[in-house]
């Protein structure tokens, strides 16, 4: 489902990893070029067709409440134009082309009966709530640039695709995660990377990554990726505690992100820059992970006939280097790699303006100085006052004057101001 559907899906198509992931952090036009342009791209269509059903339903929702305004308010009968509100932010028909595209290049394939291997893409279908399993036999006919597409149409993000009558959409609305059908086929050994787990924000501050805990701080899509991330993740616990009762011979391997994963969580990955880091970040850090398990996967994958070597994940290793990406120019280091405060900082909300007690102490001592300074001088004399100002008594402070022997705090105040 989603990214799972995407990269499965190309590695079945005989891409490698070098090949995506230079595809990933390059923005130079390539044989795979991918730009932000790809997934977000506005849904035009589903505004124009909202848009132009806004007078009927608001015909209809005037005629519901005046015939029957005993029965419903207006503001009742009003909720109707909320159909007109588009089911999708985003047309994900620009993927479906993308993937169109390299699937007809070279000796890869849009079919899932010519592909050579097994690829199965679970979608769920939107009216009746049924898992929709692409290259199976019945739905192997659907192109796998076309079951992708499916597969990612993330309800409110991307509108459900039509495919055989059927409204399908991301398989993420009935599971988290469907090893079951690697399961069910005689899989042994299912390795799951889950790469959505929720964000807890209490050692960041502490180690000082981020000034504040508060999620609601940093917006609207940040409170719904936390709750959607919060949400995916229980389904998924639950999930695994399921697939070790019903498959007790089968093994399963879960590899996600610590909850402290900061950088996982606040990146954007649709700058250039930012997607390096998390590509530099995610393989480091899957290195590490399988490292520090090693005695308990390696004895997993032996018993697989895989073999786990602790020295290829002990030496250093350049990820640019060895997938043949360019070096960054864009502030990263030649390697591509960029600290991950750096980039929490970067998008970090700014800091508002202090209003904490001692600042205020501080600029209160500033204007008593101002007044005491002020309060010594000596008077001007009145004619002198009216030919300056027009009128009897003092002539205001000169700045200039007051500037003359400034009180010590008087330079902080004027950049704090």
């Amino acid at each position: 489902m989603s990214s799972g559907a995407f990269l499965t899906a190309c590695l079945a198509n005989d891409l490698t990893t070098a090949q995506m992931c230079r595809a990933i952090v390059s923005p130079e036009p390539g044989e795979h070029p991918f730009v932000p342009e790809t997934f977000l791209t506005p849904s035009l269509r589903h505004l124009w067709r909202g848009g132009r059903a806004v007078p009927r339903l608001l015909g209809e929702a005037l005629w519901e409440y005046a015939t029957k305004s005993g029965e419903r308010n207006l503001l009742a009968s009003l909720t109707r134009i909320g159909r007109a509100l588009p089911v999708a932010l985003f047309d994900n028909e620009p993927i479906r082309a993308y993937l169109e595209k390299i699937y007809h290049l070279k000796s890869r394939t849009d079919d899932f009966r010519q592909l050579g291997k097994r690829l199965v893409i679970v979608a769920a279908d939107l009216d009746s709530g049924q898992a929709v399993r692409f290259g199976e036999p019945g739905m192997d006919h659907v192109p796998i640039s076309r079951a992708v597409h499916a597969s990612t149409a993330l309800p409110g993000l991307y509108p459900p695709v039509e495919i055989d009558g059927r409204h399908v959409v991301d398989g993420i609305l009935l599971k988290t995660l469907h090893a079951s059908v690697a399961l069910d086929a005689g899989a042994e050994l299912v390795v799951c990377i889950n790469p959505i787990v929720p964000v807890n924000t209490a050692r960041a501050v502490e180690r000082g990554l981020l000034r504040h805990g508060n999620l609601t701080e940093r917006g609207l899509w940040t409170v719904l990726s936390q709750t959607l991330r919060t949400i995916v993740h229980s389904r998924l616990e639950v999930g695994m505690a399921a697939y070790a009762t019903r498959y007790g011979k089968a093994e399963v391997l879960l590899l996600e992100p610590e909850r402290d994963d900061y950088l996982m969580f606040f990146t954007n990955v649709f700058g250039f820059s930012e997607r390096r880091a998390v590509c530099e970040h995610a393989y480091r850090t899957t290195r590490r992970h399988l490292l520090g398990r090693f005695e308990e996967l390696a004895a997993v994958f032996a018993r697989n006939g895989v073999t786990l070597r602790r020295d290829v994940l002990e030496e250093e290793r350049d990820l640019w280097q060895m997938v043949g990406a360019p070096p960054a120019a864009d502030g990263v280091d030649g390697a591509g790699r960029r600290p991950a405060e750096a980039v929490l900082q970067a998008a970090a909300p700014p800091p508002p303006r202090s209003s904490s007690p001692a600042v205020v102490k501080r600029l209160d001592d500033v204007l008593r100085r101002l007044e005491q300074a002020r309060a010594e001088r000596p008077p001007v004399p009145a004619e002198r006052g009216a030919r300056l100002g027009g009128h009897d008594g003092p002539r205001p402070p000169s700045v200039g004057h007051e500037l003359s022997h400034p009180p010590p705090n008087f330079a902080w105040r004027a950049a704090w101001a």
